[in-house]
């Protein structure tokens, strides 16, 4: 694991692939002391990744009776990629009319950051240099709104993005529409910079059919009945 991440969340990240991967199966009870004593930390850094989980909708806290693992449905979260889709959208068309040239220095620095993490093949890494790439674009909308929004909704999404990025070659594709948006944002075109985000973010053709192979494992598990 990355030792530049805290504790919590590297905690998270793992439960996210437990529970993605059906390691964790819907109804499955998360005891806090038993996670302490599995990945070696504190019950500070198990409660903060616990509330991420339940912010991205992974577990759910059942008053009384303790902390599990939710059932996710796919269609669901196909609808909250189709309105993910169109923020950054948005944000990508805002941000080409309106990015400054300190934005536009961070937004290249983001990108070398998002080449690194590729070329060494860590997909952990570019998920989170990636985060830094679109938050860049957030702030160059200058909609405080809409960025918050976005950043809510991705946040939501995120334990799903991270498992897009384990498909093979994913990473090198995502790169690529990478700088396809940085080339347009720079040249101040509007239409291509919404179009490209959107299309970066939006679930469709083979994506589709991967992201549903994926997830359909983790949908298919016994819905908890307590």
């Amino acid at each position: 694991m990355n030792s530049k991440r805290s504790n919590a969340q590297r905690l998270r990240d793992a439960l996210e692939d437990d529970i993605i991967n059906g390691r964790r199966t819907p109804g499955e009870r998360l005891d806090a002391e038993a996670l302490c004593r599995e990945f070696d930390v504190s019950r500070t850094p198990v409660r903060e990744a616990i509330q991420q989980l339940v912010a991205s909708g992974l577990v759910t806290v059942v008053p009384k009776k303790g902390t599990f693992v939710s059932k996710v449905g796919l269609d669901q979260l196909i609808e909250m990629f189709e309105v993910m889709a169109e923020l950054e959208g948005m944000c990508g068309r805002l941000a080409a009319r309106r990015i400054s040239e300190d934005e536009l220095v961070a937004l290249r620095e983001a990108m070398e950051r998002c080449e690194a993490a590729a070329k060494v093949g860590d997909t952990d890494e570019y998920y989170y240099e990636n985060e830094g790439f679109h938050h860049a674009i957030y702030a160059a909308s200058h909609n405080g709104f809409l960025a918050d929004e976005a950043r809510q909704l991705k946040q939501r999404l995120k334990p799903y993005r991270r498992l897009q990025l384990q498909v093979r070659q994913r990473m090198g594709r995502s790169l690529a529409e990478h700088r396809e948006i940085l080339d347009a944002i720079e040249g101040g075109d509007a239409g291509s910079a919404e179009r490209l985000m959107r299309d970066h973010v939006l679930i469709q053709g083979e994506r589709f059919s991967d992201f549903v192979a994926s997830v359909r494992r983790f949908e298919a598990c016994p819905e908890d009945t307590a």
